[in-house]
């Protein structure tokens, strides 16, 4: 269960919208995979350092059955003959922070507790990459992903893994009021890159607009047309790599009798990628776009005026 994982990292709670997340960067290869851990309602952890994954799975167990994160973290290393090597930061849903940084980590190894928040590393250029992530974070903008990523690009400015950069991770799950109920908001890794938080931040980006999408879908569905015209307008202003997105987005506005709202972006779409062109017949059989002849001449002859 043991993986070297001589990393930084930031756990933390959104007071705002009662979300748990993780940021990590380290110079090893697929930190991702290792250190966070996070469930809805429950919890989250980074274990790093000589990093035991038992505390993140068994920490989420402890802390589903009502135990706080000092009371998970204190029973998980009393039980651990190595806890001189570990480095573990636990939150738990109500924002309580617990932290251990083990004797034997390798230095700059320490951390540093906020309100409902902590960061932490082990084999640092110095304890200035802990203080200057916590101060990024307190003055941070942004939804709560971007928050986080803000902290670690401030810990790498400050010197970062004294070794260099290889791999990163956003972990962030849902809080209580989510309306997509979702398992995960944010679940991005860059396991193997020369600037990991640079590709972290270009996949975040690309969520960002998947997130309006979906924002955007789900307000059609539920009737919130004033919504749905925001994230979309949102999702248009920003550049996703495709245009499948806003053609999802049209073919559930045709779904709910918002044609005429739908023609001006189907013809974006079929200008743009003519590709989703051909998919309107499949979705008339599938049932996702309405099977009435009128509907989909007016839809079909966009493609006419490319």
């Amino acid at each position: 269960m043991e993986r070297l994982a001589h990393t930084y990292s930031i756990i933390a709670r959104d007071p705002k919208t009662g979300q748990l997340g993780i940021g990590v960067q380290s110079h090893a290869f697929a930190c991702g995979a290792i250190v966070p851990w996070a469930e809805a309602g429950i919890g989250a952890i980074a274990t790093q350092a000589t990093a035991d994954t038992n505390y993140g799975r068994l920490g989420l167990a402890l802390m589903r059955a009502a135990k706080t994160s000092q009371q998970t973290l204190a029973a998980l290393l009393a039980a651990d003959p190595r806890s001189n090597v570990r480095q573990v930061a636990m939150i738990d849903n109500a924002g309580q922070v617990a932290v251990h940084t083990g004797k034997r980590c390798i230095a700059s190894a320490g951390h540093l507790v906020g309100a409902s928040f902590s960061v932490q590393g082990n084999l640092l250029k110095g304890p200035e990459v802990w203080e200057k992530m916590a101060k990024a974070f307190v003055n941070s903008e942004g939804d709560f992903s971007e928050r986080l990523l803000q902290a670690l690009e401030a810990g790498q400015d400050a010197g970062g893994d004294m070794r260099g950069m290889q791999s990163a991770a956003l972990m962030v799950v849902p809080g209580p009021n989510d309306p997509l109920k979702r398992e995960m908001v944010t679940n991005l890794r860059v396991d193997d890159h020369d600037q990991p938080l640079l590709e972290l931040r270009r996949l975040l980006t690309i969520q960002r607009g998947q997130e309006w999408y979906i924002q955007a879908i789900h307000a059609v569905e539920t009737g919130n047309m004033a919504s749905a015209h925001e994230y979309q307008e949102n999702l248009r202003g920003l550049v996703v790599g495709t245009r499948e997105p806003l053609f999802w987005y049209a073919v559930t506005l045709a779904e709910h009798g918002h044609l005429d709202e739908a023609l001006p972006l189907f013809a974006l779409v079929f200008k743009i990628e003519p590709i989703w062109y051909d998919m309107l017949d499949r979705l008339v059989v599938s049932g996702n776009f309405p099977d009435d002849p009128a509907s989909i001449t007016k839809v079909k002859s966009l493609a006419k005026k490319k």
